[in-house]
């Protein structure tokens, strides 16, 4: 297989996985999809009502509190500062339930350690 398919095989079994995931989720201002997203140096987590399409709240390893916390972003370390964050800013919305939104990701390493950290923090999904 060339390195052309490959890749566009590689996506669409990433976009089914998402699909599969997303359709089972629905967000609702009492209880918004915690959508988390992951790129080799980032982790960014957000609270979304799907109702009507607005963020309720948010935290990546981009943001300036976080950042002064965390040496590198890409690891387990800087994904629960992201999870523990991300619940406090749901506590100050008035959110303590929310439905995990894993996108294609396996639950496992910093989508784990993110999820984790969200639920000590108070979170209940």
């Amino acid at each position: 297989m060339d390195t052309a398919n490959h890749h566009l095989a590689v996506q669409t079994r990433r976009v089914r996985r998402q699909r599969r995931v997303r359709g089972k989720l629905h967000g609702t201002p009492e209880r918004p999809r915690l959508a988390v997203f992951r790129s080799s140096k980032h982790i960014y987590a957000q609270l979304v009502n799907d109702e009507n399409a607005t963020t309720l709240a948010q935290a990546s390893t981009m943001d300036p509190e976080i950042k002064a916390q965390v040496k590198y972003g890409g690891n387990k370390a800087a994904a629960a500062v992201v999870g523990r964050v991300v619940a406090e800013r749901a506590k100050q919305a008035g959110i303590d339930k929310v439905c995990f939104d894993r996108r294609s990701y396996k639950y496992h390493g910093r989508v784990e350690a993110l999820a984790q950290a969200a639920r000590e923090a108070g979170i209940q999904f």
